[in-house]
């Protein structure tokens, strides 16, 4: 029982309570730039998520192996050698979102949250609870940047999934621009520290 709650907060720890976007503030390059639409965080949350696991996987297996003098550059062959493996099945698989995504789908490889997992998780503990470290930070890092998309998609466009949902709505552009990512994130990041304050205090 104790086992299963140890990994129950592992893994829900990355959802609220140290969600890579809203309260650790990581990965914000690809956050800001890849939000303009639901389908391109989507794919982009997919993409951080199998990284995160099957890196945080490797690392955790062998971490009592790499001297610690080599252990940066050998966690980062470990990442970009599964960047690689996302990138081509989505280039094979799914090219346009691959298209979309651009440079800031190899870019993952630098990703603060991926490095910031291996290094600070990964190489501390064993594959299980790494991998309900990596599934929770990455669904954390991946319902924000939908959460944003989803605002920044409807408000400016008035379409979510590329499907327009109100006719009568005027969309305001901006919030398709960089502007806008940065007023979106500002203000979610705003609002849910100011719900986990008010959880803390009892409210």
């Amino acid at each position: 029982m104790e086992k299963n709650k140890s990994l129950w907060q592992e893994f829900s720890k990355g959802l609220f309570r140290e969600n890579p976007i809203f309260f650790i503030v990581l990965g914000l390059c690809p956050t800001l730039a890849i939000t303009t639409s639901l389908e391109n965080a989507l794919g982009m949350g997919i993409a951080v998520i199998f990284v995160l696991v099957f890196s945080n996987v490797v690392i955790s297996s062998i971490r009592n192996i790499v001297p610690d003098k080599i252990r940066i550059p050998c966690f980062i062959v470990v990442i970009a050698s599964f960047v690689t493996i996302v990138e081509l099945l989505m280039y094979g698989y799914f090219p346009q979102i691959a298209k979309k995504l651009g440079i800031f789908l190899p870019l993952i490889v630098v990703n603060c949250i991926i490095m910031g997992r291996a290094e600070g998780f990964a190489k501390n503990h064993k594959i299980i609870p790494s991998v309900f470290d990596g599934l929770g930070m990455g669904l954390g890092f991946s319902l924000a940047i939908l959460l944003i998309a989803g605002i920044r998609e409807f408000l400016g466009t008035g379409k979510l999934f590329g499907k327009i949902i109100c006719e009568s709505f005027s969309p305001c552009a901006i919030f398709i621009l960089p502007p806008g990512a940065l007023f979106t994130l500002g203000v979610l990041i705003a609002l849910f520290r100011r719900i986990k304050k008010g959880r803390a205090d009892g409210y």
